[in-house]
């Protein structure tokens, strides 16, 4: 069968990766979609399950790290397009083990841009119609304060550049032009990959876009962190473990509109540009948390907010920044994208998944998964 172009979407059996392969390989039967990942702990093929047959998508299992079997993979696919997801990207796992997290997404990132680059400056049209397009985070911003001019307690409405109104914590916002200023060695390594493309770019015409994107939340999400988590440990009544007091405020993105918003960047964002991609909704984890038990009481059939006293309140992570709040006004007006969910609807969609998928999460929760990859991807 013969395919317009090929794309590589590189941690595709991800949280985020999933969707985004979900949504190509679907809306773009004339695309050959390759899914790269290594399958580390948070690659899970069951989270493509639906879509595994089709005939324009393939699985690679690969180190994005191994530029030689990078640079085979997209000589021999004629790659022309890729979207680059794979990174570890839990903060806590990056204090523990900062050497993992430099070696994946700025070794690895390097090594997807180079590979890129001698391929495509290979050939007679060079970089014609080829995009590097590279999905970062809020993290690498630092952190913002919550405060008003006006001495007005938070949250309060306020207006963004484009004109949306919604509650915030504060009244300054991560714009494309804020200075990078992370604070843990996830974020660290997120900086410095983004400024790697960036550079692929400015010395060699690399087409590239970086986008920074929120929280996401959503189905498929690994299960340590905070929303999945949390879903499954208050079915199961177990403690609930909220750093400080809860008051850090994070700006969350259901992830298919995250997927839509990756879409509509890779085929009408301008090369060289960045995105900032934000849900414009400010919560406390503390609040979220509140959310949470109610829902999924509700679901239960429990009494509504009776796993409060879930809540177990544990020292606060080091280097733990106060606020992210995304204003994605430039997405908006230039591109047309915008979220399509509001988040209390979100939340009732993912809690219901979550309830309705206890076997994916009891299967990762155990790491069953893992040993099915082992075995298959060892000849056993």
């Amino acid at each position: 069968m013969e395919f317009n172009r090929s794309i590589i979407i590189t941690g595709g059996a991800g949280f985020i990766g999933s969707h985004v392969v979900r949504l190509f390989v679907n809306k773009y039967p004339e695309y050959r979609i390759i899914n790269v990942d290594k399958l580390t702990y948070a690659g899970n093929l069951a989270n493509l399950k639906d879509i595994e047959d089709k005939p324009n998508y393939t699985f690679v299992k690969a180190d994005i790290c191994d530029f030689d079997a990078m640079s085979a993979l997209i000589r021999d696919e004629r790659v022309s397009g890729i979207i680059h997801l794979a990174a570890e990207s839990h903060v806590d796992r990056s204090i523990k083990d900062p050497f993992t997290f430099a070696r994946t997404n700025v070794m690895g990132t390097l090594s997807l841009l180079q590979a890129a680059r001698l391929y495509w400056e290979s050939l007679p049209e060079r970089y014609e119609g080829k995009l590097f397009y590279h999905i970062s985070t809020d993290e690498v911003y630092g952190a913002l304060q919550m405060t008003h001019p006006d001495g007005i307690e938070p949250p309060f409405t306020t207006t963004a550049s484009s004109g949306t109104h919604h509650l915030a914590y504060g009244d300054s916002f991560f714009l494309e032009s804020t200075p990078y200023s992370p604070h843990s060695p996830y974020s660290a390594a997120k900086a410095s990959s983004d400024h790697f493309v960036r550079a692929f770019h400015d010395t060699y015409g690399l087409p590239a876009i970086v986008t920074n994107c929120s929280n996401n939340y959503g189905p498929y999400q690994f299960p340590e962190k905070l929303i999945p988590l949390f879903i499954n440990n208050i079915r199961h009544r177990k403690p609930l473990p909220v750093y400080g007091r809860g008051e850090n405020v994070r700006d969350w993105l259901f992830v298919e509109d995250h997927a839509r918003a990756i879409d509509v960047i890779f085929h009408n964002g301008k090369p060289s540009e960045t995105y900032n991609i934000g849900g414009f909704n400010e919560w406390k984890n503390i609040d979220i948390v509140k959310v949470l038990i109610e829902t999924v009481d509700r679901a239960l059939g429990r009494a509504e907010g009776e796993d409060m006293d879930l809540i177990t309140y544990v020292t606060d992570r080091a280097g733990h920044d106060l606020r992210y709040a995304i204003d994605s006004s430039k997405l908006q007006k230039e591109l047309g994208w915008e979220p399509s969910l509001q988040f209390e609807e979100g939340i009732e969609k993912t809690v219901r998944w979550y309830l309705d998928h206890q076997e994916w999460l009891d299967e990762v929760t155990s790491g069953e998964y893992q040993k099915y990859y082992e075995n298959m991807y060892s000849g056993r």
